[in-house]
């Protein structure tokens, strides 16, 4: 396989990637309590179990699930710019921007999620993590070299 075409290879992964955290960013923004019983299943093995939360706790999580939804679905769409831009035409900046990012969103988000007691956020984060960062190990030697 020459450079080009395992280039090419990685950067649709990364795109499929990217589109991942789009689909999922709008499953949170338009379907959060669909998306808070996922967790809930995810942290507490069962579905239900945030429903027998108070009322205000249900509807403040249901909240915060919309949110970050939609802040990924914002995270996603300027990943894509890059990727289709800078990444595609073989810039440094294509490379690095996507990685600084989810090194920053990473680092605290499975800090936090382990010090609190919610390690199954931080399992979910490496799988989620891994996604991205396959193609951009596979790809830095050729970014690095121009």
């Amino acid at each position: 396989m020459n450079k080009q075409t395992n280039l090419n290879f990685w950067w649709r992964w990364l795109v499929a990637a990217d589109i991942i955290v789009i689909v999922f960013g709008a499953a949170q923004a338009l379907l959060p309590d669909l998306i808070r019983q996922g967790f809930s299943l995810l942290v507490f093995g069962s579905a239900s179990y945030v429903d027998t939360f108070p009322q205000d706790a249900i509807r403040y999580i249901t909240l915060t699930h919309a949110v970050m939804g939609s802040a990924m679905i914002g995270w996603g769409v300027s990943m894509m710019y890059t990727l289709l831009t800078q990444f595609r035409n073989g810039e440094w900046t294509g490379w690095i921007s996507p990685a600084v990012a989810l090194i920053l969103w990473f680092i605290p988000d499975t800090t936090i999620s382990i010090v609190t007691g919610f390690w199954q956020n931080a399992v979910f984060n490496i799988g989620f993590i891994l996604l991205f960062a396959i193609p951009l190990a596979a790809t830095y030697k050729t970014f690095r070299a121009k």
